[in-house]
């Protein structure tokens, strides 16, 4: 009897490690992404591209699940959730990683990155190493990029020198060297989640705001503000980043398949971002807005000596890097 009890015990164990074993194999891996901008937004088409692609080279192993709009909150609570295992997976993010690696607030530096070709040798090169490097660190593996169109200053009245700027109350992203730029301008910088601006705008809360035209888009500006101030002020790019421990939790070949689908999917919001840039500036027009050139040396003088004194020594090695980086 207990010969048989004890084989029967080891067939019931046997039986239920099986179980185990397929209830493992057949369960799905869901990889979430929480981003800010809307449905047309390029960043969320590319977040369509990359389910399509990791859903279909995984053979359903993973089911890609995506927020946009801030559903999930706002950057930094994506961030945050990544980090503490909170129920997100994958963030589009940069200068805001400066909460956890001081350097990485260099993305956001005003005025640092002086074209398209500029930011290309930057990310390419020692820079983009040593960044992607602290990301890691941080606790986010870089899986690509999207570049940001230039930002500019929108308005209700014509800001055509730093003079203007003066009292003048403008959003800003939590980022101590966009601050610093704006107040060495003369401006009053507020921070606050891109999911509050229009409000406050429509409100008088803040006078006016500084992001991309694609954002500006996005944020529906043109309903509030009259004025694109083209400022070119900051040219930068945000990481497409997946938590290090969800990415070391995939088999090897998962691994991959997520890599080479962020490859993908920074490729594919390129082309979308190029094609979308030259025709944002004509669709915001066609909405009422104008546009003001204006002789950006003296708002880039004003920045760049504001933000210089807020730099950290670890940040302006980097800094002057990415000046080397442009001759």
């Amino acid at each position: 009897m207990k010969k048989i009890t004890g084989m029967l015990l080891a067939l019931v164990m046997s039986i239920v490690a099986f179980s185990t074993i397929l209830n493992a194999a057949g369960k799905k891996i869901e990889l979430v992404i929480g981003h800010i901008v809307a449905e047309d937004n390029t960043w969320h088409k590319a977040s369509l591209k990359f389910k399509e692609t990791v859903e279909a080279k995984s053979k359903g192993q993973i089911e890609v699940k995506i927020f946009p709009n801030n559903q999930l909150g706002t950057e930094l609570d994506v961030i945050q959730s990544i980090l503490t295992g909170g129920g997100a997976d994958i963030v589009f993010t940069g200068e805001s990683m400066q909460t956890y690696a001081e350097e990485l607030g260099i993305i956001g530096m005003p005025y640092g990155i002086t074209s398209d070709e500029h930011m290309d040798k930057v990310l390419k090169g020692e820079v983009g190493k040593e960044l992607e490097d602290l990301m890691l660190k941080s606790g986010l593996r870089v899986l690509g990029y999207f570049t940001r169109g230039p930002r500019n200053i929108t308005s209700n009245i014509p800001i055509k020198t730093p003079d203007d700027l003066k009292g003048f109350i403008i959003r800003t992203p939590q980022s101590p060297m966009t601050v610093s730029a704006f107040e060495a301008m003369g401006a009053k910088p507020t921070p606050m989640a891109f999911s509050e601006v229009f409000t406050s705008l429509q409100q008088g809360v803040i006078n006016g705001q500084e992001n991309p035209l694609a954002m500006i888009k996005t944020g529906a500006f043109n309903e509030v503000q009259k004025y694109v101030d083209v400022t070119e002020h900051l040219r930068g790019w945000v990481y497409i980043a997946i938590g290090e421990e969800k990415f070391q939790s995939l088999s090897k070949e998962l691994q991959q398949i997520v890599l080479d689908a962020g490859k993908e999917m920074q490729e594919y919001e390129h082309g979308l971002f190029l094609v979308e840039e030259k025709a944002l500036k004509a669709e915001l027009e066609g909405k009422g807005m104008t546009f003001l050139e204006v002789d950006q040396k003296p708002f880039k003088e004003k920045a760049i000596e504001g933000v210089r004194k807020v730099l950290t020594p670890k940040q302006t090695v980097l800094y002057e890097k990415i000046v080397a980086a442009d001759k």
